[in-house]
């Protein structure tokens, strides 16, 4: 059942990277989970075939049942969000605020949070968070590009990856980011989670079933040297658990509908289809985080 499940999770994630809303919105200006992006041609090739193989592999009913599966347990407001929501997401910046020199336009290659959030950055240190999920074939294209720019980033740059958890499998996989975070073995095990999932196919999540998805994944772990206590104890602890709530206070706070998306200092949030390609996603970071410590 396990290469079933598995590829019916990495079909259905091709749709799924975003929250479910109750009704059909308008289509917004730059939904990074509208389409779906493509590397240049230096990225690793194995990504980007990986996510393409995942979008042809099963058919029009194994989707919908994948769909259905990922799709419990989501956040269905009542309402999409107002005009005047939306006016307040994203306000206007200044001519002399866009980066640089007009490179960069606000309210098309990235919103300006309004109002701005407060961060968890140390004095001198800019906040540039990651919202990802395993599963989304996007976040696994982008996986490359955010492991090189994280080997010379400016040192000022304090960098962040914050799973979301707009439903179940989300949350499954976000308690595995922050297990093998709480074990030190997150940024080592990162790439080594998406392959697992987006390469050899075993989504590490057993739907409906918790005692079957924490077996799969202390299969992983034990499969690259963490022991069976260490991994139990982690996975129960108090700091996981409270790490999984402050993660989903920040999707709220940030109003994360799609990912991955980054956010810049608490005000600048954007993606792959609004920057226009994984490069320039990083170098619209770069600049954002540039200009707000020269400010």
């Amino acid at each position: 059942m396990k290469p079933t499940v598995a590829l019916l999770l990495l079909v259905a994630s091709l749709s799924a990277c975003a929250r479910e809303p109750s009704q059909p919105p308008a289509p917004a200006s730059g939904a990074n989970s509208a389409s779906t992006t493509s590397a240049p041609a230096s990225a690793p090739t194995v990504a980007v075939a990986a996510a393409q193989a995942a979008a042809t592999a099963a058919s029009v009913s194994d989707v919908a049942v994948a769909a259905k599966t990922q799709q419990e347990g989501l956040d269905t407001g009542k309402s999409t969000d107002s005009s005047e929501a939306a006016l307040e997401r994203v306000a206007a910046m200044p001519p002399e605020g866009q980066l640089p020199a007009g490179k960069w336009v606000a309210g098309t290659n990235y919103k300006v949070l309004s109002p701005a959030q407060p961060t968890d950055a140390p004095p001198g240190k800019i906040e540039v968070i990651e919202f990802f999920w395993y599963g989304c074939p996007h976040c696994y294209v982008l996986e490359p590009y955010i492991e090189t720019w994280l080997k010379d980033k400016p040192p000022y740059i304090d960098f962040k990856r914050v799973p979301v958890m707009f439903g179940e499998v989300h949350r499954a996989h976000a308690r595995l980011f922050y297990t093998l975070q709480a074990l030190g073995k997150a940024e080592e095990l990162n790439s080594k989670v998406f392959d697992r999932i987006h390469q050899q196919r075993d989504p590490l999540y057993a739907p409906d079933d918790e005692k079957g998805t924490l077996q799969d994944q202390l299969q992983f772990a034990k499969a690259n040297g963490i022991s069976e206590a260490d991994f139990v104890t982690a996975y129960n602890s108090f700091a996981v658990q409270a790490n999984l709530q402050k993660a989903d206070d920040l999707m709220r706070r940030d109003r994360i509908d799609g990912v991955p998306s980054i956010v810049i200092a608490g005000k600048y949030e954007s993606d792959v289809g609004a920057a226009g390609s994984q490069a320039n996603l990083i170098q619209l970071t770069n600049d954002l985080a540039a200009d707000e410590k020269h400010h």
